[in-house]
């Protein structure tokens, strides 16, 4: 039997990307490919890039350069080899192959090209393909969590996003679908599931001819997972459906990511959000109404084109009013082929890591407020780490989403990838820190539609 060659996978960007490796790396698997998480003893490196900014692509060229100095076999997938698709093989003469955005199920068929000798550039104009429940998957995440991809793509036009160029127009899964998978992911054992695509709340326009993000969720109720997550809300796609769903399904877990970007109309209304400026306020009110225990988490751009320094006082403001429990601030980027590339008035890049910089102290002190409110409670916690030699494990509380918000450090030695229930004895500004609690009968614990928030 001829031996295929071993591959290993270098994986950067989102959890959509993940999503794309672990699909690539079950497709390679279930074909007979050795996978090897050592680069070094690989045949084949897969580089999936991100290029959503100028720090990820920075990231994921330097990524390519070092292994292109180490002489080995790269193919390069992902969004830099969508945008830069007629530079990249040019530029890398190690690079053996190309592989964009809506082809990665094509990696099998690359590899063994590859193999043959051809330089291989396998990269869709208009990306279109959206991976089901019937396609292998080799997760990478701790072994409690998976993400959940709902929908791919995006129909919106944001002027500073380049993502409907890399990833193209929205096309979501049926329910059907992502109920099946999310029962197979149950089955293996995981205890959260993270609902992902790029603007959630407009799940099932395309193919159902209306959201259906209410109806998603309380079929999802059916599956045997403590909790579902859900990333990347739109505020104005939190209707009163699916603020119900949230409420009614208890496994739902009442944690609203908003990627509200800024706060005044007129920076909105240049980013191509003129939607979002007449509604902030308003709906973060109707959510902490509708949802007086869910956790806000929320990102902003700061430095865009014309941004003044009213422009940012009203964001600052706007960020003290409403205390969000998670805040990400970025510093714009200006990336080629958006409107927001072009336009006057571009901001000194020292401006805008000062803004950068005032944001985060001051979302700073109110995590700090809002994580010290934890301190006497009881609250489950799904251990994702362990090290039994400090009698010490890691995990998250619902409050906290993987990757992006903080940790919760217990003294004890719960089972791995396991929810339970922990007293929480100290704080700091993004962490939390307690102990597995034996009796906690008598503990603040959260009412069924708050989930241990």
């Amino acid at each position: 039997m001829v031996r295929k060659p071993t591959v290993a996978i270098s994986h950067l960007g989102c959890e959509k990307n993940r999503v794309d490796t672990e699909h690539m790396l079950g497709l390679l698997v279930k074909a007979g490919y050795q996978v090897d998480a050592n680069e070094e003893l690989a045949d084949y490196v897969i580089v999936n890039t991100c290029s959503f900014i100028e720090d990820a692509r920075r990231e994921s060229v330097r990524t390519l350069v070092e292994l292109a100095e180490a002489k080995k076999k790269v193919v390069i997938t992902g969004c830099l080899a969508q945008h830069f698709q007629s530079e990249l093989l040019d530029e890398i003469p190690e690079a053996v192959a190309l592989v964009g955005t809506g082809d990665y199920h094509r990696i099998v068929n690359v590899i063994e090209r590859a193999e043959a000798g051809e330089r291989v550039k396998a990269v869709s104009s208009e990306p279109t393909y959206i991976a089901d429940e019937t396609v292998p998957r080799y997760r990478t995440t701790s072994e409690g969590v998976a993400y959940v991809r709902v929908a791919e793509g995006c129909d919106y036009r944001c002027a500073f996003c380049i993502i409907p160029h890399l990833r193209g127009n929205q096309r979501s899964r049926p329910i059907e679908s992502i109920v099946a998978e999310a029962h197979q992911l149950a089955a293996e054992g995981v205890q959260e599931l993270v609902l992902i695509s790029q603007i959630t709340t407009n799940y099932g326009v395309d193919l159902y001819g209306k959201p259906k993000l209410a109806e998603l969720l309380r079929a999802l109720g059916d599956v045997d997972v403590p909790w579902i997550r859900m990333h990347y809300a739109y505020p104005t796609g939190l209707t009163p459906d699916v603020l119900d769903a949230i409420r009614e399904t208890p496994n739902v877990l009442p944690y609203l990511d908003l990627p509200l970007q800024h706060s005044h109309p007129e920076i909105l209304r240049a980013m191509n959000r003129p939607w979002q400026g007449r509604v902030n306020d308003d709906i973060i009110q109707r959510l902490k109404t509708a949802l007086p225990d869910a956790v806000l988490r929320t990102t902003f751009i700061v430095g865009f084109p014309g941004e003044t320094e009213s422009h940012f006082d009203h964001l600052k403001a706007f960020i003290q009013r409403h205390e969000f429990d998670h805040v990400g601030v970025f510093t714009f980027s200006a990336e080629a082929g958006t409107p927001a590339a072009n336009l006057p008035n571009q901001i000194d890049p020292a401006v805008m890591h000062q803004r950068r910089e005032d944001l985060m102290l001051t979302q700073q002190e109110i995590s700090f407020r809002r994580n010290q409110m934890q301190i006497g409670r009881v609250v489950d916690v799904l251990v994702e780490q362990e090290n039994p030699s400090q009698d010490q494990c890691i995990g998250r509380s619902a409050r906290f989403a993987p990757d992006v918000d903080g940790l919760v450090y217990v003294k004890g030695a719960p089972p791995l990838a396991q929810i339970v229930p922990v007293q929480i004895t100290g704080a700091d500004t993004y962490d939390l820190f307690g102990t597995v609690a034996t009796d906690h009968t008598n503990a603040l614990m959260p009412t069924p539609a708050s989930v241990s928030l």
